[in-house]
């Protein structure tokens, strides 16, 4: 096999660590994030979200053949995945620029994925391919930015 899809959903290695690793994944794809956010026009910075998905799909299914397991823990593209959909609907906003936001972007969107409502569990528990691994962190971040928006409405 390809170091390729090895590299790429473990996110450079990073899925290996051994405490927590989608908490940490969690963690610096947020910092990346942020990075990419100071560095990319808005049009590019959702281009560039389509193209990292859309190679996920590809790399995360390769990747989980090869190793003959569905969602394993060192696969952590998919927190990317999910923290960066939640920076594309805070691009303009304060959001991406205040700690105490970026600290609840955190911590709701590690609840969401820890505790999987559904449907995120229905997801979970019933795609067993590179979508199912995916989307339920696409989801988690679409909750966590559906209570987002609702805190802010009220603050």
């Amino acid at each position: 096999m390809s170091e390729i899809p090895k590299i790429f959903s473990t996110l450079f290695y990073l899925g290996y660590i051994k405490w927590a690793p989608g908490t940490i994944g969690s963690l610096l794809s947020i910092i990346i994030i942020i990075l990419l956010h100071n560095f990319l026009n808005k049009i590019v910075f959702i281009i560039f979200f389509i193209f990292i998905f859309v190679l996920a799909i590809i790399f995360v299914s390769l990747y989980s053949k090869s190793i003959n397991k569905h969602d394993a823990s060192e696969i952590v593209i998919d927190e990317f995945l999910g923290i960066y959909l939640i920076m594309i609907f805070s691009y303009n906003s304060i959001l991406v620029n205040d700690f105490l936001n970026i600290f609840l972007i955190f911590i709701l969107f590690r609840f969401f994925d820890i505790i999987k409502p559904y449907p995120i569990n229905w997801i979970h528990s019933n795609i067993k391919n590179s979508y199912g691994i995916i989307l339920d962190d696409i989801l988690a971040g679409i909750y966590t930015i559906i209570t987002l928006t609702i805190l802010n409405a009220f603050i």
